[in-house]
């Protein structure tokens, strides 16, 4: 946003040479005023309907909360007033000051603006001087650290007793990742004798395959005696899991 503050002009200079400081300081002077504003649009449920009972449109109210929220953050108290200004609906559109100074405000937009435009009706909306609210800050805030590494996902199996509770498994991952882990979820667990060769991947491959449909209306598409070979050989060669 610009925001002019007189009639000051800056002055057309040569390229020939370097500008004095008076020079540079007249320039600075003709620069308007570069706010940074905040602006937000409401639209829609804020609650959906259902059997908790009906749900409640956006409005002005949730607006305005946005923006206290948001300067309960950073420590600054703000005053609300009714006020009137377009294009917000008359008697539904509140200024918002910091003392006796006007930072914003916030309300409905105006039917025929809402029509004008094709945005839904009695959307709410909200525009404050973002500047002016850091100004007045009296708390830190400081957002979240990001690695600038690519993350990097790993697979971790671990044999442990069965009396080992999976919290102790993951306190100790943690402790060991250090303050570079991000997340960590335990997806799985097989139980048995880790002695026994092939029981892990007989574990794996639990899962039973679909089958070819019979065309004569059986269970499968294999005959008896193949079905009967099969499940003995299995009973062989597969281990028992436990």
């Amino acid at each position: 946003m610009f925001a002019p503050t007189g009639d000051e002009r800056a002055p057309i200079l040569g390229v020939d040479r370097r500008p004095t400081d008076e020079e540079w300081a007249s320039i600075e002077k003709a620069v308007p005023s570069q706010p940074l504003h905040l602006a937000i649009a409401l639209t829609g449920h804020t609650e959906d309907a259902g059997w908790w009972g009906e749900g409640r449109a956006a409005s002005r109210s949730d607006a305005i909360g946005v923006i206290r929220t948001l300067a309960d953050e950073l420590g600054v108290e703000l005053e609300v007033a009714s006020t009137t200004r377009e294009p917000r609906h008359p008697g539904r559109c509140a200024e918002l000051r910091i003392g006796e100074r006007v930072i914003g405000h916030a309300g409905e937009l105006h039917p025929k603006v809402c029509k004008a435009y094709s945005v839904p009706a009695r959307s709410a909306v909200a525009e404050i001087d973002l500047d002016a609210l850091l100004e007045h800050a009296t708390a830190i805030v400081t957002g979240p650290e990001f690695s600038s590494y690519p993350v990097a996902k790993e697979d971790v199996a671990l044999v442990v007793d069965a009396s080992v509770p999976a919290a102790a498994v993951e306190a100790a991952l943690r402790e060991g990742a250090g303050e570079l882990l991000e997340s960590i979820r335990l997806f799985d667990v097989f139980t048995g004798d880790p002695g026994r060769r092939g029981q892990e991947v007989a574990g794996l491959r639990a899962a039973v395959p679909r089958r070819r449909p019979d065309p004569q209306g059986g269970r499968g598409g294999r005959s008896p005696r193949r079905r009967r070979r099969a499940r003995s050989g299995a009973d062989r060669r597969r281990p028992t899991l436990t």
